[in-house]
């Protein structure tokens, strides 16, 4: 079978933020492992191009030996004959109403004889797709070979991550660099995907009795806690969070506990003439690019409950980011089958 492109999102929890950094075990991980099953399909197919998609933390993983698991994944695929590029990206920076930073990968079959730097900044998918300039100096990273040694070694006890948020791979050579976001088109915020409010359900009105527990749980707090398996006590701090949240700007991240309609320190409150409120399901689909409604049935037809739509779009991606960079490998498919 001959494959054009692999597209894959392999599981995120095993490096999100949402966990906490000795908790997160990377490619250890019982969803991390995944990864060594993309490469397996990778291997058996030989696809020209891959795209991969996960949490920036991906470059951090795992904390004792930090960019370890990212070193790992870039030796392995560039040994099936890859040439690797990355970036992070936060899709606030291209336009977008939302602030979601991911990792974007693209693999293609085959090295190519340009600069590192012009594959990063010029020539590469992802800059073609996602533009960016240089905000630093280039550096160079050589990955062993060999993948036990890789896992054992590489970057013990580091604390930073040597790989940067742009990069390009080949030959057992990473190239990175710091870059940031060269984009001169408009830029939409929180209030440009709100709907009336005279079409927002009842529910999604927040009581003047439910506000002190809103406001407190933004705040920022100190609080003392009691390991459960050492008995220890410590002190759990939080930093103070936006109450209520500015919809002249592009939103937070939506994360997956957004439904409901207990007071949250994580889901988004707004304020608005009536009083204050949450986001409905289509604002929330907006702040991804999705169409309204889009998550409002399943498959056969059943109705999906709000906080299970809410559930989805935290688990989403910013659809015009992939669509931007989909548009690039499509190009670049076409070209190669003309060749």
């Amino acid at each position: 079978m001959d494959v054009d492109l692999l597209v894959g999102g392999f599981p995120c929890q095993d490096y999100s933020v949402a966990k906490s950094a000795n908790s997160a075990r990377g490619l250890e991980g019982k969803k991390g492992v995944l990864w060594w099953e993309i490469l397996r399909l990778v291997k058996q197919h030989k696809p020209k191009f891959v795209f991969l998609e996960n949490v920036d933390r991906l470059l951090k993983s795992p904390s004792p030996q930090r960019g370890r698991d990212f070193a790992i994944m870039l030796r392995t695929l560039g040994d099936v004959g890859y040439s690797i590029e990355w970036r992070v990206v936060n899709s606030a920076e291209y336009g977008f109403p939302q602030r979601r930073i991911r990792v974007f990968i693209v693999a293609k079959l085959a090295g190519s004889s340009e600069s590192a730097t012009k594959q990063i900044l010029e020539s590469g998918i992802l800059a073609r797709a996602l533009p960016a300039i240089a905000d630093g100096e280039l550096s160079e990273i050589e990955i062993d070979r060999d993948v036990v040694k890789l896992t054992r070694d590489f970057n013990n006890g580091g604390k930073i991550s040597p790989f940067l948020v742009s990069g390009y791979y080949e030959d057992g050579i990473a190239y990175t660099i710091k870059t940031k976001a060269n984009w001169g088109g408009e830029k939409a915020a929180l209030k440009d995907v709100l709907i009336p409010d005279k079409d927002v359900p009842s529910e999604y009105w927040v009581s003047d009795d439910q506000l002190p527990q809103w406001e407190y749980l933004k705040g920022a707090k100190t609080i003392s806690r009691t390991h459960p398996g050492s008995g220890v006590e410590y002190n759990y701090s939080e930093g103070k969070m936006a109450f209520p949240d500015d919809i002249g700007n592009p939103s937070r991240t939506i994360l997956t506990g957004e439904g409901g309609t207990s007071p949250s320190r994580f889901k988004h409150i707004i304020k608005r003439p009536r009083g204050f409120r949450r986001l409905t399901p289509i604002e929330l689909e907006r702040l991804n690019g999705f169409e309204d409604g889009w998550t409002a049935f399943g498959a056969a037809g059943n109705a999906i409950s709000d906080a299970r739509r809410a559930f989805f779009m935290g688990n989403a991606l910013v659809i015009g980011l992939i669509e931007r960079v989909g548009d690039v490998l499509a190009k670049e498919i076409v070209h190669r089958q003309d060749s």
